[in-house]
């Protein structure tokens, strides 16, 4: 009996070899899609503060959707802003400290390192005089020599400087507009589903909606926790810039990697800066340690991965795919669009396992 396609199976076919092209399509334009899908991911994370601000009511008015989205568009800059007020202040100050601090540990890194590697049979000295001309002419007027850089690169590159400013002012306009008409937006596209789909799609689609606010509310509440966590250690280790360390890497933690680096990084500069001897670097290691651990045995586990539901070596492959193909903002991405694809690959399973072309012998 010649093998054939039921209706059902040729439909099915037919919108994978849609949703294919589609993912090719993405791929293509991938180059200027990153105002698109920053400006989808602040608004899916916005769109619940502008339906509540909407509801309100000033006197007998409801307040205008466009003043709800213009409102949460701002408390998001003010976060921002903050954030960098944060985090400029600290790099400033440890720039200069730098310049007359590093000198002195290779100093004793030299008086120290030498005579047991001579003692070894190697005759190695640090130049330290070289080293330390570097340093100077590297760390020296910082503030100059980054403008500088940067207005060298904007000559040099100023496509790219272009393509940067572009990008990040159309962010804000893609974004108040998807806000402004997120409703009609979703009613126009349940429209446009096929009528026999729209009750097994809109169930995938409530499903992931869910996976995806409880994947915000725990990412939200372990930023919290580790903010509070690391300024509260560091503090109690004795660093005088404990909050805003703690605060970089706890908020920062949203992105895999970069929170903790960056975090780990200034705190590490900050120990060799602020104390002499091995005190600092030790407590640092310690800090860092059981952060780590919390969050990766106890907070991310609880709060985010059994929410999601992704395997480790799924979520490296998900951050270094959508890396690939988005840049920074894939990166950003990974994680709810795997969690979302992890949801369409396991009704697409159950599907088959239910199919005639599996349960034919």
């Amino acid at each position: 009996m010649p093998f054939s396609f039921a209706s059902e199976q040729k439909q099915a076919w037919f919108w994978l070899a849609v949703g294919l092209a589609l993912v090719a399509l993405l791929v293509l334009l991938s180059p200027i899609l990153t105002p698109f899908i920053a400006a989808a991911i602040l608004g899916y994370a916005l769109n619940p503060g502008v339906d509540w601000i909407e509801r309100r009511r000033i006197g007998r008015f409801h307040v205008p959707r466009a003043l709800a989205v213009l409102t949460m568009m701002l408390l998001l800059l003010a976060v921002m802003l903050a954030l960098l007020l944060i985090v400029v202040p600290v790099v400033q100050k440890e720039i200069p400290a730098l310049q007359t601090q590093i000198p002195q540990l290779l100093d004793k890194l030299n008086t120290s390192l030498a005579p047991r590697l001579q003692a070894l049979g190697m005759d190695v000295t640090l130049d330290i005089d070289g080293i330390k001309k570097m340093l100077s002419e590297r760390l020296a007027d910082s503030g100059e020599a980054m403008l500088g850089t940067l207005w060298a690169s904007a000559k040099t590159g100023g496509s790219a400087v272009i393509g940067w400013l572009g990008t990040l002012f159309l962010i804000p306009v893609v974004l108040f507009y998807l806000l402004l008409d997120w409703h009609g937006m979703l009613a126009r596209l349940e429209q446009s589903i096929p009528r026999s789909w729209v009750t097994r799609l809109g169930g995938l689609a409530r499903e992931a909606d869910t996976l995806l606010a409880q994947y915000l509310r725990g990412q939200l509440l372990v930023m919290l926790i580790l903010a509070t966590y690391y300024s509260a250690a560091l503090a109690i280790a004795g660093f005088d810039i404990a909050l805003p360390v703690g605060i970089i890497t706890g908020f920062l933690a949203f992105i895999p990697y970069l929170g903790f680096g960056l975090g780990l990084t200034l705190a590490l500069l900050a120990a060799l800066l602020q104390f002499s001897g091995l005190y600092g670097l030790i407590a640092v290691a310690v800090v860092y340690s059981i952060g780590q651990v919390l969050e990766s045995f106890i907070l991310t586990p609880y709060l985010v991965g059994e929410r999601i539901g992704l395997h480790p070596i799924v979520v490296i492959f998900a951050l270094l795919a959508f890396g690939q193909l988005f840049g920074f903002v894939g990166v950003l991405l990974a994680l709810p669009a795997s969690a979302i694809l992890s949801v369409a690959v396991r009704h697409m399973h159950q599907l088959y396992r239910n199919s005639a072309f599996y349960l034919r012998p």
